[in-house]
């Protein structure tokens, strides 16, 4: 599976309905090829709640471990990405919401006196939930609440769950701290969106650190410190690792040979595609086809 995003790294995914804007998903790692969900963002805000297993969750700079029994809160128009940490696979359960759901309509109290000093505030782009302190874990029995909410399907299981989110909500604004807006934070935010968006437009091609710096107007040195700062690997880390994942799909082509998959995703030679695609993937490209294909076989 293949998370759906744009050229600027917003998923393409509907979160709930205009009349009932949340959306509850429940998902494994193991869903996607690589173990890994790739860095994208949404204006909805997103709890995330470990069922099993664990996970490496970034939002933003921020790297949190999560756990079986803990959970996540992510803000609005927050970049994140999540990968494998030491069990063989994570499940949790996605609630995605519109902040609409909070407020009712534009320009409410709602909105205003407890909404936006939450997504407004620049230096809050995520709270990571344990059960170490009493209102962290009110908040993870309600998500607990809303995974039963979701199985039983009660007749007012709308009404529960804005009960529920409201609830983890106050818990939430009562209980961080209400800063103001950094506009640091929002443009380095804006510069590595414009990055990975760059990469992910142009990973066939031959890029360099000048092209990359120059799309957001930083000398080469800060630039490489500014991503390596946020996204805990190096542009060219990331552009490699993007590159594996598009060549998966080219891979199950069988017209089209190694050599040929390693020149359309970027790579100068056919051996450094394979290197990097074995300390990424664990196996070669080769190796990679044919066991898609023979799983291919079995499931036939």
């Amino acid at each position: 599976m293949q998370l759906k995003i744009d050229q600027e790294q917003k998923e393409i995914k509907s979160h709930g309905s205009y009349e009932f804007p949340l959306l509850i998903s429940h998902e494994a790692l193991s869903n996607f090829e690589t173990f890994s969900f790739p860095w994208h963002w949404h204006p909805e805000i997103e709890l995330t709640y470990v069922t099993e297993g664990d996970i490496s969750y970034q939002v933003n700079e921020t790297v949190w471990h999560l756990s079986a029994g803990e959970g996540l809160f992510c803000n609005t128009n927050v970049l994140h990405s999540g990968h494998r940490l030491t069990q063989p696979d994570c499940r949790y359960l996605s609630v995605t919401f519109h902040p609409r759901l909070l407020y009712g309509y534009s320009s409410s109290v709602m909105q205003h006196k407890y909404v936006n000093p939450v997504l407004k505030n620049g230096a809050l782009s995520s709270v990571h939930f344990t059960r170490d302190t009493g209102w962290m874990r009110r908040v993870l029995d309600e998500m607990e609440r809303i995974l039963q909410l979701d199985a039983t399907r009660p007749d007012s299981m709308e009404l529960q769950l804005q009960i529920s989110i409201l609830t983890i909500w106050q818990q939430i604004y009562e209980h961080v701290e209400h800063q103001q807006e950094s506009i640091h934070n929002d443009k380095d935010t804006e510069r590595i969106r414009k990055i990975i968006e760059f990469i992910q437009l142009h990973y066939m091609d031959n890029i360099t650190l000048e092209m990359l710096a120059g799309e957001v107007h930083l000398c080469k040195s800060e630039s490489c410190r500014m991503f390596k700062r946020y996204m805990s690997e190096t542009m060219f880390d990331y552009l490699n690792r993007y590159r594996i994942e598009r060549s998966l799909e080219l891979l199950r082509n069988r017209s089209l040979s190694v050599t040929q998959v390693a020149e359309q995703v970027g790579f100068a030679s056919p051996g450094y595609f394979t290197r990097i695609f074995r300390e990424r993937m664990g196996v070669t490209p080769l190796a990679y086809r044919k066991q898609f294909l023979r799983d291919g076989i079995r499931q036939a």
